[in-house]
């Protein structure tokens, strides 16, 4: 056993604790199928999100730890798209509504592509989720659910599904208690497809033929039809999908979001009905909005991941991501720049840290195990409020004073810097809210004998220095509470009611700017007393 390894077996982090769950559960061997399964899933009637960036991502993680304690034994990583399942209803941020309805209950691989880019509406979507995790360079295998269905592949799991029918309704019809009655009625765990009008229907199953592997069931109009279960002739119900799925793949692992705590519990009694081990699974909290109610793309509360990577690196979204998936947490703007300064310092800390330490940095799973340099050597919030003073809406006009804090600095150099003033620069135009107010009297009186000290401070005055001015300035003007001061000074000059450190921040935009920024508040203030 290796020292990396045997740390691996040892670390606190997250993603270990749950691959320990997976080492135990495989006994340290490779299991009969010759790989350790991941999984998760996707459902193609709407475009990727958030949540399925994070649900991959995070699968990810636990997958690389586990590689970590187990070298040798194989994994692999499926992103399976439920496209065999029946419209249900027309997204509305999609073009060709009337078409969509015409089409409503047909599988979506069916479906006519409201886009005409692809044969069908689940292909494109599937290809909006290939394109979508290709771009964040995930490493995985794509699986569509009506190529498995149609290959056969699932064929010896159907029929056990239809031989143990009456096991898998006694699990599914006590969850059932709130639907209505009709629905108690004529609830089946088989979905045919109907050759007549090319739904999937929901429908009471009214006879079995194991032996042939068929079922009997009444079209609408009322002819019984006699349909194979087989070939993707017929789609099962959600939740025994699931636990179909789990069972004819040997899913080792799959990650779940809190509101499907009830689906993944009768999965994995389907999952035992049919004779197979169910999967470790792990349940995740949801994402609530600035006010804490769950995030839903349907009412556009909260953050999307599109406008996350407006502002901000994919890399610290994913750190972001790393953070105690089972404590719901809140994701809005103000939440990018502190994620973004926070994953930077993580980076700069793995530098200096020992190989058991690095095992529990965020940045280590963001990484797969090989985290770059930071090279921004300015924090976010930093170039945010440099763009804020400055009035810059993009990196160019940024890079002056960025070269004054960094000298031999370049976008060519330092291309994560360059990326981050112009995410910065777009995030402090589009949504930081400034408030700014007009000096008082008092602190009047010091703004002025602060300009006049930064005008007096030497040429090679630092940070450090020049934020040792303006404490003995505050201090020398009665602020008691120093934090009232610095707390003033970014009211006036920033509009905002925090902000880095003064010092930081006078070193980057220039001490001769910031003194003029004071002037200019000051002027403000004399023309309109």
């Amino acid at each position: 056993m290796t020292n990396l390894q045997d740390l691996a077996l040892n670390a606190r982090a997250w993603p270990f604790e749950e691959a320990r769950r997976i080492v135990k559960r495989i006994g340290g061997k490779t299991p009969e199928k010759g790989y350790v399964l991941f999984e998760t899933g996707y459902g193609p009637s709407g475009l990727p999100h958030l949540g399925t960036f994070g649900e991959v991502m995070r699968a990810t993680m636990v997958r690389r730890a586990f590689e970590l304690m187990a070298p040798g034994i194989p994994t692999r990583l499926f992103c399976f798209s439920d496209d065999l399942d029946g419209l249900r209803k027309v997204p509305g941020n999609v073009p060709n509504q009337e078409l969509l309805k015409a089409n409503l209950d047909k599988p979506l691989t069916q479906v006519p592509d409201p886009f005409e880019k692809f044969p069908s509406f689940g292909e494109h979507n599937n290809a909006m989720l290939r394109d979508f995790l290709d771009r964040f360079g995930f490493e995985y295998e794509f699986q569509s659910a009506t190529e498995r269905y149609r290959s056969g592949v699932f064929n010896p799991m159907l029929l056990r599904v239809l031989e143990r029918f009456d096991d898998i309704m006694a699990i599914m019809i006590p969850s059932l208690g709130g639907v209505n009655e009709e629905r108690l009625e004529t609830y089946s765990p088989f979905m045919p497809i109907s050759p007549k009008s090319g739904k999937v229907l929901q429908t009471k199953t009214l006879e079995r033929n194991l032996s042939k592997g068929t079922i009997v069931y009444a079209e609408p109009d009322g002819e019984k039809v006699e349909i194979s279960v087989l070939d993707g002739n017929c789609k099962l119900q959600w939740k025994p999908d699931f636990g179909m799925r789990w069972a004819a793949l040997g899913v080792d692992y799959e990650m779940s979001g809190k509101d499907l705590i009830a689906s993944v519990e009768l999965a994995t009694a389907i999952c035992k009905a049919l004779g197979e081990p169910p999967p470790e699974t792990y349940i995740y909290e949801h994402f609530l909005d600035e006010e804490g109610k769950k995030i839903s793309k349907s009412k556009g509360n909260g953050l999307t991941m599109e406008q996350w990577l407006t502002y901000a690196s994919p890399e610290s979204l994913g750190y972001y991501m790393f953070q105690k998936p089972r404590t719901a947490k809140r994701l809005y703007f103000s939440v990018i720049p502190k994620a973004v300064d926070e994953y930077h310092q993580q980076l700069a800390a793995f530098e200096r840290q020992d190989e058991a330490a690095r095992l529990e940095n965020p940045v280590w799973h963001v990484h797969q195990g090989n985290p770059p340099q930071s090279d921004l050597p300015i924090s976010f919030a930093m170039l945010q409020n440099l763009a804020i003073a400055s009035g810059a809406e993009d990196a160019s006009k940024m890079w002056g004073f960025i070269r004054r804090y960094v000298p031999g600095a370049s976008p060519e150099t330092h291309p994560g810097l360059d990326a981050a003033a112009a995410q910065a620069a777009r995030f402090a135009t589009d949504q930081v809210k400034r408030n700014y107010r007009l000096p008082t009297d008092r602190e009047r009186s010091a703004f002025a004998d602060l300009a006049l000290q930064l005008r007096n401070a030497p040429p090679e005055a630092d940070a450090k220095a020049l934020q040792d001015v303006a404490y003995e300035v505050g201090k020398a003007h009665g602020f008691e509470n120093l934090r009232d001061w610095f707390k003033a000074l970014y009211e006036v000059l920033l509009g905002q009611e925090e902000g880095p450190r003064f010092g930081g921040f006078a070193a980057l935009y220039g001490v001769e700017a910031t003194a003029a920024l004071i002037d200019e508040a000051l002027a403000k203030g004399a023309a309109q007393a």
